[in-house]
């Protein structure tokens, strides 16, 4: 199996366990002010997870990929982390 797949599914795997972990943590504070923070430390997740399965991803696959293709990916991950941490 390519290294670069298995550590991306392995990335996955790990956040969604941790997605379904904290679910249960919400369930069990039964508060909707903790649940928010237990909810507000997954967002801090949510994006290093997509950067690093993204990244790994552009290196399995950098030797098909042209220098306009892989400019207009970056192009796309910068405006989308613009988006997401812009207050």
């Amino acid at each position: 199996m390519n290294p670069f797949l298995l550590g991306m599914v392995a990335l996955r795997l790990i956040s969604g366990s941790l997605e379904m972990t904290a679910a249960l943590i919400m369930f069990r504070l039964n508060s909707v002010e903790k649940a928010l923070f237990v909810n507000s430390m997954l967002a801090l997740v949510g994006p290093f997870v997509l950067m690093t399965t993204t990244a790994l991803g552009l290196m399995g696959m950098a030797d098909r990929l042209s220098y306009g293709k892989l400019l207009w990916i970056i192009a796309g991950l910068t405006c989308l982390f613009i988006g997401i941490f812009k207050k």
